[in-house]
């Protein structure tokens, strides 16, 4: 999922509004380039998180593994799968880089002080319209356990958050998804400070997740989210929808590993009876 935030698109929007609007989406294009002046030589930039270089060379801020993260490889799968190819410094691009960004930091920085893209004072989760959490509960439990709690009974429950760590969600999904699982902003539909955006996440199934066996195939589902800022650009409120069902529906379709080596020992058990009787 998962990873900050402009100008709307509704041209009866009030003049008053629209230039508020314009101000924000300066101001954005503004930081962006400033990150993009002050960039380091010994650290490769990811064009798709724009203080990433910036947060690596900063000693004071403490990464979840040790070194930040690199973005190479879902970077690759993002650009050869995407289904739109915004514009540069446009609306939507900016959007997409910002929600990169703050997935990023709720993946890779375990200090709520370091992250820049959120008010942590104010900030709350919301997953289809269940209760928010706070900055400190999402970075807790971790992203992936944010966005897939359920409210199902226990027994119809494919997979239980309350019983995953933040290392042990993440572990899971980085090997159903080994090239990474990309996202991109599909369209947004109105501008701050409540932002309404579209959004479309993918990867190929390569590996195993919870006993299924990876199709190879491409898992993907859409989904819709809001954002709310603050005066300074901050994030305040994260909304999003989308249904599940649609992720594991795809996860769901390997093979599990008990049909695979009941499988393995009939073709064994096959074989031996196609022999000669004698044994010869």
């Amino acid at each position: 999922m998962i990873s900050s935030f402009l100008l709307p698109i509704n041209l009866i929007a009030e003049k008053t509004t629209n230039v508020q609007q314009y101000n924000w989406f300066h101001k954005s294009k503004t930081l962006k380039n400033m990150a993009s002046e002050n960039k380091s030589s010994e650290v490769k930039i990811d064009k798709y998180r724009s203080f990433l270089h910036e947060d690596a060379n900063n000693s004071n801020i403490v990464w979840r593994h040790g070194a930040p993260p690199v973005y190479d490889d879902v970077n690759k799968l993002f650009e050869d799968g995407r289904k739109m190819e915004w514009a540069k410094g446009s609306i939507e691009e900016i959007v997409q880089n910002a929600i990169k960004s703050w997935e990023m930091e709720l993946s890779h920085k375990p200090r709520l002080q370091d992250f820049r893209t959120i008010n942590p004072d104010k900030f709350k989760l919301f997953v289809n319209g269940r209760e928010g959490l706070s900055g400190e509960e999402a970075l807790k439990i971790g992203s992936y356990n944010a966005l897939l709690k359920t409210s199902l009974p226990k027994n119809f429950q494919y997979y239980k958050s309350e019983e995953e760590s933040f290392e042990s969600s993440h572990e899971m999904f980085r090997s159903a998804f080994p090239r990474g699982f990309a996202w991109e902003v599909i369209c947004v539909y109105s501008g701050p400070p409540n932002i309404a955006f579209k959004f479309r996440h993918w990867g190929f199934f390569e590996g195993p997740f919870k006993g299924h066996a990876p199709t190879g195939e491409m898992v993907e589902f859409y989904g819709l989210g809001i954002l709310k800022v603050d005066e300074s650009l901050l994030v305040e409120d994260v909304e999003i929808y989308y249904d599940p069902a649609e992720l594991f529906g795809g996860l769901l379709k390997g093979q599990t590993t008990t049909t695979l080596d009941n499988q393995l020992h009939d073709q064994e058990s096959a074989s031996h009876r196609t022999g000669c009787p004698l044994g010869y």
